[in-house]
Formats: structure tokens, C-alpha cells, sequence
């Protein structure tokens, strides 16, 4: 998957981290999947392949409004 896939849902739009806008939420528009982009959480090992990422609650919230669920 490239980044030109995906739709930023959250955030300033522009692909960069700023004035409290990240972590970041995007849409993959091929499956309709969600990928996330956060601060890596250590909590547990999660399985090859996988990470843990922390996402505040108020950038989850920020992309089910845009996504009007």
C-alpha cells in the first residue's frame, strides 16, 4: 500500500505532525480499512507483523465524526 492510498481523516490534512494534530487516522480507500499512526505503546508484545500504537481519545473521536458513524 502507498501513502497516495490512503484518505487522512484526522489532523491538518497536509501529511505533516503539527500544532496538536497527530497521532493520525486514515482510510485505506482499497479495502476501506483503517490505518492508525501513533506513539508506539510497550504494553505487551503483540505478534510478528503487528504493533501497538496509543491514539488519544479525542483523535478517535475526531475521525468517527468525519467518517459520520
Amino acid at each position: 500500500m502507498a501513502r497516495e492510498e490512503l484518505t487522512r481523516l484526522t489532523g491538518n490534512g497536509n501529511g505533516t505532525c503539527g500544532k496538536d494534530d497527530c497521532p493520525n487516522i486514515y482510510r485505506d480507500e482499497a479495502d476501506g480499512g483503517i490505518v492508525v499512526q501513533g506513539d508506539m505503546c510497550e504494553a505487551f508484545q503483540p505478534p510478528a507483523g503487528e504493533a501497538l500504537v496509543k491514539i488519544p481519545e479525542h483523535v478517535l473521536r475526531e475521525a468517527v465524526r468525519v467518517l459520520g458513524w
